[in-house]
């Protein structure tokens, strides 16, 4: 019998090399790791790890899948929720959260269905609707301004001196701990892994293909409203630089772009390197320009890598089966 394949062993190198950096960090900024600086980088860092676990789902989904709109959407929110709804006094969190989560559900449906239904190639569909939340941003915010509701201050304070933002990426992680125990995330890495055994073993494709999706529009949400509550405002440029960094971070944390492997403790850790490099060129006074090349760099290496550890497994797994 063959061993289960634990897929958090894609995880592995991006954890390590999180720490290697982390060092680096502290190495180069002594107070980095102080606890009075946790919330300032936690805070930093929230938005790299927020859109590399919206990326995750849809690549785990197989035949290409990719979400190229999670930046635009991620500044859609956050345009809505500090001009939109702040011009028309609305500010309460339940009514704020409800219609921020409504425009990530709402955009899942709309790429999940041109993916899954219309059989639209996954990075034409999310280009289109990349451009769409684009338009729409400036439409709703021209230019940077709108305040965030009173509220967002329990993400950028602390409670029982724990950073805020804190318990809400803890909460993201319970709840994907959870959805990993039921039956979707099987079907989701089936459905990636194996599309023909999926469905004929009974797997709803569509369905499984489309709340993935879903999955990364709330995850692109979430990141909005993080983004209204650091800037304490909205700018409708601020989540565009994001959509590429979610690519990168999540093939970072060992994410098969064939689909099917990984996990979003990888894609966090991923999302979480990237923001320790960028800190580490900002510390280091690097032009922003050769830290937008370095990613380039590291997208391509992460993409070789990936291809190259593909490679080797269908050729292990064609050795075993001889």
């Amino acid at each position: 019998m063959r061993p289960k394949f634990d897929w958090r062993i894609y995880s592995w190198p991006a954890l390590i090399a999180c720490l290697v950096l982390l060092i680096a960090n502290e190495i180069a900024n002594p107070t980095f790791i102080y606890q009075d600086n946790w919330q300032s980088v936690l805070l930093a860092a929230a938005p790299f790890i927020l859109t590399a676990l919206a990326q995750t789902a849809p690549v785990l989904s197989g035949n290409g899948g990719l979400d190229l709109s999670v930046g635009p959407l991620a500044g859609l929110v956050s345009a809505v929720i500090a001009s939109t709804l702040g011009r028309n006094g609305i500010t309460d969190p339940v009514t704020t959260i409800a219609v921020a989560l409504g425009i990530g559900i709402g955009s899942g449906l709309i790429n999940g269905i041109l993916v899954a239904v219309a059989r639209v190639q996954p990075i034409i569909a999310t280009l289109g609707t990349f451009l769409i939340y684009q338009g729409l941003t400036l439409e709703v915010l021209p230019t940077a301004g709108g305040v965030a509701p009173p509220w967002m201050h329990i993400l950028t304070g602390s409670f029982l001196g724990v950073p805020g933002i804190l318990y809400l990426l803890v909460l993201v992680g319970v709840l994907w701990l959870a959805l990993g125990m039921t039956a979707y995330k099987r079907n989701l890495m089936a459905v990636g892994g194996e599309l023909r055994a999926a469905y004929t073993a009974g797997v709803n494709v569509a369905a499984v293909r489309i709340l993935a999706y879903v999955i990364a529009g709330l995850m692109g949400a979430v990141a909005g409203i993080v983004f209204t509550a650091v800037l304490n405002s909205a700018d409708p440029t601020v989540g565009v630089p994001y959509t590429l960094t979610s690519v990168a971070a999540a093939v970072l944390g060992g994410v098969s772009l064939m689909g099917g492997r990984g996990g979003f403790l990888g894609a966090a850790a991923g999302g979480a390197l990237l923001f320790l490099i960028q800190n580490l060129f900002t510390v280091a006074q690097v032009s922003v320009f050769y830290i937008q090349v370095a990613y380039g760099a590291i997208l391509l290496a992460a993409l070789a890598l990936n291809a190259l550890s593909d490679h080797l497994r269908r050729r292990g797994m064609a050795a075993i089966d001889a």
